[in-house]
């Protein structure tokens, strides 16, 4: 009478023996416990039989005509592959040489003779629970390397959505070096740049709370906001409060955003620099000589809006001047002993800077022998800006994106800033927003803004503010003039700034027409020297009458009225 097996279902098993009474006797007891039996008489047959019929199971005879079974094993378990088949050897040897070359064979186990029916059977079973163990395994790693397959797939094709929204906007501009390490597909380091509508850049260096997909998904709003605020012509400050906002809103409250705002006026020659929880960013002047500036702000995310500040240092700059941000990952970086690069690491590197060479190599190169083969701990972003004439950055891209959608060709609007306002809001991107919706205006984003901030900086500084700009001529001045401005905004009273648009269209294209008022008392226009002349004179001091000239360069007629109140500006656009 048959006995089932006791612990799983039928077995496949091949049996391979040169002896026909002793394979006949084990594939009768094998059969009678319930198994499905191949058999064989010598090597040959047996890796013939495995590879046609796949067993779950081997016993092999030692020593078989042919082929032996010290070959036969060897055989099987290459055909075996990652599928753990139990090869037992069944034989009468007994001398540890020979049961070592048994094993160094591929044998898992050995069966006497004679065939004991309880031992096959014990052994058959705890074969087995090997067996099942192994392919449960394996299958378990199979589907992890599948799922993890999955989600790699799923993450780059997040990442081509997020580098869409997460460009790289303007950082291959020749005055930008940086680089970046992602431990991950993703990254909690992120690096914006944006050309500013009236010339000069922005740049946005930021550090989300840990790592791969988690800290990557706050990168998208500030993304999005980033550039598209800035292809608007916000400044730094109103696109960090905005970014803050957003942050506070949407994110856990374990989780914030280290970043730095930059903003560079090339014209001016002047940084604005917001750093809230990054390491110190290094102003190195084209002289060599270089300073720290350090974090004097929270991270984003954190503070709600009435409790932000998102004031920006005013940094006058020369040509060649380079400043450099970086991310918790480049201090972090250890070397092979354990050491971590750390604040000291950075200095050493800025100030050791061999004459003429870039601070941006001197970091890398000090970052690279310093971890040597170790590899980041992580997410590592560096970013250098170098100060130039805004003329070398003429192929810079339009800050703001071409649309195909129409506007109003024919229209007029009249928008004025009051009070206190005037210290706490910039219209520009409101106004350039409405001018935008003219179709032909879009592509001369960046000279209407020009035209609008001009008109709006000289009406408030000049006009409300009474700022005289013979304090720009020199360092202390300059930081005085902005001291200044902000103490007097603070106290604005019974003044306005008035903007009136009219725009028609033409035969050739169209005409703007800005007419901006302001509360205060004017200037002696009649004789104002750049009023008087094309050109400024190129010996002439650096600021003096910069608006003037760039209005009179950039409208097709500017008339002043009412002691220089009040400015009338032509703007005409071709297709």
């Amino acid at each position: 009478m048959d006995e089932p097996a006791v612990e799983s279902g039928p077995l496949k098993i091949l049996i391979a023996d040169d002896s026909d009474s002793d394979r006949l006797i084990l594939k009768t007891l094998l059969r009678r416990l319930g198994h499905l039996v191949l058999d064989a008489a010598n090597g040959e047959e047996a890796v013939a039989l495995f590879r046609s019929g796949a067993p779950d199971l081997v016993l092999l005879d030692a020593m078989m005509p042919a082929m032996d079974g010290l070959e036969a094993a060897q055989e099987i378990k290459r055909l075996a592959g990652e599928r753990m088949v139990p090869v037992i050897f069944i034989s009468s040897l007994s001398e540890a040489e020979d049961l070592a070359r048994c094993l160094e064979a591929g044998g898992d186990g050995f069966l006497s003779k004679p065939y004991n029916r309880v031992m096959i059977k014990a052994k058959i079973n705890a074969f087995n629970r090997m067996r099942l163990m192994h392919q449960a395994l394996s299958d378990q790693r199979d589907l992890m390397h599948e799922r993890n397959r999955q989600l790699l797939e799923e993450q780059y094709v997040a990442r081509r959505v997020f580098d869409n929204v997460a460009h790289t906007g303007c950082l291959d501009a020749p005055n930008i070096r940086y680089h970046a390490s992602p431990l991950s597909v993703f990254s909690g380091d992120v690096l914006f740049a944006s050309p500013r509508p009236a010339g000069g850049m922005l740049v946005f260096t930021g550090d989300f709370t840990g790592h791969g997909l988690p800290a990557a998904i706050g990168a998208m709003p500030v993304a999005e906001t980033f550039y598209g605020m800035a292809s608007k012509g916000f400044d730094g400050s109103d696109i960090l409060q905005e970014i803050n906002q957003k942050l506070v809103r949407i994110l856990p409250k374990d989780m914030f955003c280290c970043g730095t705002m930059l903003e560079a006026d090339f014209t001016l020659s002047q940084l604005k620099v917001w750093n809230g929880g990054l390491p110190d960013g290094w102003l190195v002047r084209a002289s060599g000589e270089g300073f720290s500036l350090p974090s004097r702000h929270l991270p984003l995310g954190i503070l709600n809006a009435d409790e932000f500040n998102a004031d920006m240092e005013i940094i006058r700059t020369l040509p060649g001047d380079r400043l450099i941000l970086m991310t918790d990952g480049v201090l972090e970086c250890s070397s092979e002993e354990g050491q971590p690069f750390g604040e000291q690491g950075v200095r050493r590197a800025v100030e050791s800077a061999a004459a003429g060479q870039h601070p941006f190599d001197a970091l890398m190169n000090a970052i690279q022998g310093f971890t040597g083969r170790q590899k980041f701990g992580d997410d590592l972003t560096l970013c250098c800006l170098e100060m130039v004439d805004q003329e070398g950055l003429s192929a810079l891209p339009e800050g703001t994106a071409p649309s195909t959608l129409a506007g109003p060709t024919e229209w007029k609007c009249v928008y004025e800033i009051r009070e206190r306002t005037l210290g706490e809001f910039s219209p520009l991107p409101l106004l350039l927003h409405i001018c935008m919706e003219v179709p032909g205006l879009r592509r001369k984003s960046g000279e209407i803004y020009t035209l609008l901030s001009e008109l709006y900086n000289n009406a408030l500084e000049h006009g409300v503010l009474e700022l005289p700009s013979e304090w720009k001529y020199t360092p202390e001045g300059f930081g005085r003039y902005y001291s200044e401005r902000t103490a007097r905004l603070s106290m604005v009273s019974g003044h306005y700034i008035r903007f009136s648009f009219h725009h028609e269209p033409k035969q050739w294209g169209g005409r703007l027409r800005v007419v901006c008022e302001d509360s205060g008392q004017g200037f002696d226009f009649e004789n104002h020297p750049v009023l008087q002349a094309t050109e400024m004179a190129q010996s002439g001091p650096r600021y003096a009458g910069r608006g003037l000239v760039l209005l009179k360069r950039l409208a097709e007629s500017i008339r002043f009225h009412e002691q220089g109140s009040r400015v009338d500006i032509i703007y005409d656009w071709y297709f």
